[in-house]
């Protein structure tokens, strides 16, 4: 009995040995390119630029690499082709694709109902985006998924830290306290797992998520959420004359963060407003649709709609997914975040 005890022990230890090895694999820091012949001086002006991946830095044009002060073409050629021995970014099969799955985390999100909407949760790897009207629980999920990330991964969560940038002034650290109580977690120890920034412009935005690569490499992150993705870029740009300007900007933005979520293996939760839409319909009695138009809805995996039910209650609707049939749930917010509607 007790060699079955021992023999079961030591099967655990590789599982849990199995999965660190997996967890290392997701990416190669760019240290390594020392050893196939970079100059330490080099590896140093990536970094400050804020590569601090190979994954990251295969992300990157070449024209990008070369506009990077010190790095001539040649330079960017041969670091390149160092990266290239250490990340394979050319065709996998599909029994790959599928192992490669392995490592999505998904996030519960305090509701049983809407974990089922999403399928277990919110997941890594993607860009989640919820949009609605004001008060319709977008915010609230967003504090929810904060202490909910940090949970440990048999409670179906990420075992995480977070990153939260606000662009409306919508956090709310006292909030975070009760939210920690339900889940029966240390509220100091949750806040300091929780890096914040507040964004101004939409420059300032896009800068935050170049430093995120710094910190995403030295330290475990689960999830970022950007509450609200689209704020910023409705005041810096006005006018059908700055249109075509702010979605070019957008685009570069939403691809940072598809970068960032496919990188690091995190969870991007990003909140989006409505608009009015004129040519929503006649049997529609007021017709909305999410801001940033096709720019925005390529970029997202999984889109969702919130809209207000029956006092505390809010229902949650798949608007886009590929792995998602059309559907909705019910839930409630409440002083300890998100959690299932009472009847």
């Amino acid at each position: 009995m007790q060699a079955l005890k021992s023999e079961d022990m030591s099967q655990l230890q590789l599982v849990e040995r199995e999965e660190i090895d997996e967890e290392e694999d997701l990416f190669e820091a760019i240290d390594k390119l020392t050893a196939h012949g970079i100059n330490a001086g080099d590896v140093k002006k990536l970094q400050d630029a804020g590569i601090y991946t190979c994954n990251g830095l295969m992300m990157h044009t070449k024209k990008n690499l070369t506009g990077i002060k010190g790095l001539s073409e040649a330079k960017v050629d041969k670091i390149c082709e160092a990266a290239e021995k250490l990340v394979n970014y050319g065709y996998i099969t599909g029994s790959d694709a599928l192992l490669k799955r392995k490592a999505v985390v998904k996030i519960t999100t305090g509701s049983q109902a809407l974990d089922e909407l999403l399928g277990g949760g919110i997941e890594t790897l993607q860009i989640t985006e919820a949009f609605g009207e004001f008060r319709s629980g977008k915010t609230q999920l967003a504090h929810t998924l904060c202490v909910s990330t940090q949970l440990p991964t048999s409670m179906k969560s990420g075992n995480g830290k977070v990153a939260y940038i606000d662009t409306e002034g919508t956090f709310r650290p006292d909030r975070i306290v009760p939210i920690a109580e339900r889940f029966g977690m240390d509220p100091g120890a949750v806040l300091d797992n929780i890096i914040y920034a507040r964004a101004y412009t939409y420059e300032h935005q896009y800068n935050l998520l170049l430093g995120l690569a710094a910190k995403m490499a030295e330290e475990p992150f689960r999830l970022l959420i950007v509450d609200s993705v689209i704020a910023l870029f409705r005041v810096d740009f006005t006018g059908r004359g700055e249109l075509a300007e702010r979605q070019q900007k957008l685009a570069q933005m939403l691809s940072r963060l598809t970068k960032i979520a496919e990188e690091f293996n995190v969870a991007v939760y990003m909140t989006n407003q409505v608009i009015a839409d004129p040519g929503g319909g006649v049997f529609i009695s007021d017709p909305k649709k999410p801001a940033g138009g096709h720019v925005l809805a390529h970029a997202a995996t999984v889109r969702l709609m919130f809209r207000k039910g029956k006092g505390e209650q809010r229902v949650c609707k798949v608007f886009d997914a590929p792995n998602l049939p059309e559907s909705e749930a019910i839930f409630q917010t409440t002083g300890g975040g998100i959690a299932d509607a009472k009847d």
